[in-house]
């Protein structure tokens, strides 16, 4: 079976996960699916320090800072987290965050944005492209470059990431330097063949994404390119974008579906794919090597000129 070549402490985990019976979150309420995200918190890895965290509410953006240094001019990283759009936030991202910021030197951003089922579409697209504007504009007062900002984000927050440069670009007053997109959901509707491949043993499975795609698009179609980006027929001019793919995901194909279709669009555009891993592995550093890895590469991203 396909998950003899998982890593050995993703395997574990899905072992463990079949052993359970593979229980779907539709069985969870809101209250319960949050908290399993806090407490899976413990696969991260050591928490490391940083010279400042702190929190930043300015111009309605609810942003929390860690910066590695006092120096000034830092490349900026503005995250958006995972959680499918339901669930996460700087705590379910801590050590990620933490880490990201001390080994590529840089000012990194964590957005607070609305959550569903509470607040539906177009709530968190609308705080995504807020606080992006708010931090190009205010950077400067924390130590960082508003001329060397990489938009990243993991799952539904690589989704945020697409979405806001997208409409950076419509706008027409700046971009980004680059983009990160960690495992991004990009299709509403799940019709790529790993939802299928992937859909029922790997812990995040086809319910996990799709139940919050339903929670927070609502009424909202699902073919449109905002739910969808995926669909979207305007990658043309986005800046740089860097793609992670996880082999046993169920959005494996729309993440790589999505680099070929930037190339067509003549973005400078690149993606690697993590074997042996699920989706989430990002955040399992204490267990995977593949997660230390994909650090490594980050970091690499966010330094590079």
């Amino acid at each position: 079976m396909a998950q003899l070549y998982l890593e050995d402490g993703i395997k574990q985990l899905v072992s463990e996960f079949i052993a359970a019976g593979c229980p779907s979150v539709r069985e969870q309420t809101i209250e319960e699916r949050r908290q399993g995200y806090i407490n899976s918190t413990v696969l991260a890895g050591e928490i490391e320090a940083v010279f400042e965290v702190r929190p930043v509410s300015i111009d309605g953006a609810e942003l929390m800072l860690f910066k590695p240094s006092a120096a000034q001019d830092l490349p900026v990283v503005i995250y958006y987290h995972g959680g499918c759009f339901v669930s996460g936030g700087v705590e379910t991202h801590n050590q990620q965050l933490r880490k990201l910021a001390n080994d590529a030197g840089a000012l990194v951003i964590a957005v607070t944005y609305r959550l569903a089922p509470e607040h539906v579409y177009p709530a968190a697209h609308d705080d995504a492209f807020h606080a992006a504007n708010v931090v190009h504009q205010h950077c400067h007062l924390w130590g960082g470059d508003k001329d060397k900002i990489t938009l990243m984000g993991d799952s539904a927050g690589g989704h945020l990431a697409l979405v806001t440069c997208l409409r950076l670009k419509a706008k027409g007053q700046w971009l980004p330097q680059k983009q990160v997109l960690i495992y991004p959901m990009l299709d509403a509707t799940a019709k790529s063949q790993s939802y299928s491949d992937n859909g029922e043993k790997y812990i995040i499975t086809r319910d996990t994404l799709l139940t919050g795609f339903d929670m927070y698009l609502d009424w909202h179609p699902r073919t449109d390119a905002e739910a969808s980006p995926l669909r979207s027929d305007n990658l043309a001019g986005l800046p740089e974008t860097h793609i992670i793919t996880a082999e046993f995901d169920p959005l494996v194909d729309e993440g790589e579906q999505l680099f070929r279709n930037l190339l067509d669009a003549g973005v400078n555009a690149h993606c690697r794919r993590y074997l042996g891993v699920i989706h989430g592995f990002f955040q399992l550093a204490g267990v995977s090597r593949s997660a230390r890895d994909a650090m490594v590469q980050i970091t690499n991203i966010v330094k590079t000129p």
